[in-house]
């Protein structure tokens, strides 16, 4: 019983714990879903939820898709900056699915455990354009996530230091 329990652990069989969670660290029905959203207690990867403010989705945008690129770009580019000065990170990846479990989500992988650990704790008692952080140690692995999001759009990159 305990091997068969384990096999399914995270899947879509396991009734307990809610698969997509255990995937990329987000749910669609958040805390009314049904299932256990089982929370690492270590981890490589932390997750900063609706970090990035995607200027298409605002109605009031008058942005041309040459200035969204370089809005994405400049925020990219300052986390990932901002990430560095915790240790070495290996991958960012910025959710631009519109879902709203999804949606602006930034996804940090560090090299080692620790750094991840250091960036979370630092990072929840910051701000970013005005809008306080939130930041969880998560699950997420690249290719659950972005086959859960169907591609990577053109502004949502995945960038590896190697």
């Amino acid at each position: 019983m305990a091997n068969y329990l384990a096999s399914i652990f995270g899947t879509e069989q396991d009734k307990v714990n809610c698969s997509f969670y255990y995937k990329i660290g987000a749910c669609r029905h958040g805390d009314r879903c049904s299932r256990k959203h089982v929370k690492p207690s270590y981890s490589q990867t932390i997750l900063m939820p609706n970090m990035y403010q995607n200027p298409a989705y605002d109605p009031k945008n008058k942005m041309n898709p040459s200035q969204l690129q370089n809005h994405f770009d400049a925020f990219y580019e300052d986390v990932w900056c901002e990430m560095c000065k915790y240790g070495e990170l290996e991958e960012l990846v910025v959710c631009d699915n519109n879902n709203d479990h999804l949606i602006g989500n930034v996804y940090a992988r560090f090299k080692y455990e620790e750094d991840a650990q250091a960036a979370c704790d630092a990072l929840n008692s910051r701000w970013y354009a005005a809008r306080p952080i939130y930041s969880a140690k998560d699950v997420y692995e690249a290719d659950s996530a972005i086959s859960f999001t169907g591609k990577i759009p053109a502004l949502s990159s995945t960038v590896s230091s190697a």
